[in-house]
């Protein structure tokens, strides 16, 4: 049987599509679907109609979450599907015509026809434990973000009610720092702490908190220039209240999180410096790393390859393209810390590049590089981490 390209471009509430076969390359159904039910049996039925599933090439722009339902729905009927990069159909009609006409129905023509000119890559089997852990890693990252801007509004207050506390913790919200505001909040209360407070304040921070430091605290707390406002107060006890709660959700997160990925336990968490949140990150976000021919791709897509302008008589290496997944960019970048901790070949690697003048930044960009070639190869082989096989 002839084979058959079919692109769709996604919305949210219908779907265009655009099937073209590859024997003379004209288009042989366009039709708009809606997104239920009805409208993807209207799919099917006009999928079936012209050919059997394996000669049949379907692609689709990544467009966040309007195409899980369809693609869920595809994978039930045993049909292949290869999610696009939007940047590469807008290159690719940018090469085929001058004209700036942007509607569905031209999109899912593009679509089909950039299908037939690269090698097809289907969506792998049962992507939707991918897609859940992207979901939950994405929205943990958000809650995480919200939690540093009630800390940050947490140092504003204290700013104005206890500005030496915060400094006497070293900048930092410490456990300890988080009982005593949730507890004593004002300087006033803090000042007014006796031997009985001490004792429950050296059991939660486990014996580290001297009584030296309770002392100098009273102290702090006694003479503080700050100011004593019941207003404050409760915007006080307000943000306690929210960076509690949203503390509590992203322990919620994380523990699934932890569950999915330690189902799942590709050969990359075995890399030290590599924890189970952030192998969870690199599973979502790059998903079946077969569907990659090479390390080069796997860098394109977090973003961490160089630009490189070569034209005429100027030929240089730029700053890194910034294009991809940003929170795999972060997270690849973010293990690079421990792994030159941890690991002794990675360790040299760093050395060698920051003798070689580069500033930190760009030897820690250049470690990351590497420790996607490293994931590249144990996920290719099937092998676990090994340091004594890294060159």
């Amino acid at each position: 049987m002839s084979m058959y390209f079919a692109g769709i471009d996604i919305s949210k509430y219908k779907h265009d599509c655009c099937i073209i076969a590859a024997a003379d390359q004209s288009v042989v159904a366009k039709f708009t679907f809606k997104n239920n039910k009805e409208g993807f049996d209207q799919l099917l039925t006009t999928i079936n109609s012209l050919s059997s599933p394996e000669d049949i090439r379907i692609g689709f722009e990544s467009t966040s979450h309007y195409a899980l339902n369809l693609e869920l729905f595809l994978e039930n009927a045993s049909l292949t599907f290869m999610e696009v990069n939007p940047v590469l159909i807008s290159e690719y009609k940018k090469s085929t015509t001058l004209r700036r006409t942007k509607t569905d129905s031209v999109d899912c023509e593009s679509i089909a026809r950039w299908l037939m000119t690269v090698e097809y890559k289907p969506h792998s089997k049962g992507f939707y434990h991918a897609y859940s852990l992207k979901s939950l890693t994405r929205l943990r990252d958000r809650l995480v973000r919200q939690r540093s801007l009630y800390l940050v509004k947490l140092t504003n207050v204290l700013d104005h009610t206890f500005p030496e506390f915060k400094p006497f913790f070293n900048e930092r919200f410490s456990k300890t720092a988080l009982y005593l505001l949730e507890n004593y909040g004002s300087a006033e209360n803090m000042s007014a702490m006796n031997e009985t407070d001490y004792n429950e304040i050296r059991r939660i921070s486990h014996g580290k908190f001297s009584p030296q430091q309770f002392l100098e605290l009273k102290r702090l707390a006694t003479d503080t220039v700050g100011i004593n406002n019941s207003i404050f107060d409760v915007e006080l006890e307000s943000l306690l209240s929210l960076y509690k709660s949203l503390a509590k959700e992203i322990n919620t997160l994380e523990g699934e999180i932890i569950r999915l990925i330690n189902e799942v336990h590709p050969h990359f968490m075995t890399i030290p410096g590599i924890g189970p949140i952030s192998a969870a990150v690199i599973y979502a976000e790059y998903g079946d790393i077969s569907n990659f021919s090479s390390p080069a791709q796997m860098l394109a897509f977090a973003g961490i390859e160089p630009s490189v302008n070569d034209s005429g008589t100027e030929s240089h290496g730029g700053k890194m393209v910034r294009h991809g997944s940003s929170p795999l960019r972060y997270v690849l970048l973010n293990c690079c810390l421990p792994l030159i901790r941890f690991d002794m070949t990675f360790a040299t690697y760093y050395a060698k590049k920051r003798h070689e003048g580069k500033p930190h930044r760009v030897a820690i960009t250049h470690v990351a590089k590497k420790l996607i070639r490293v994931i590249f190869a144990l996920e290719k082989q099937n092998i676990d981490f090994n340091s004594k096989k890294l060159r």
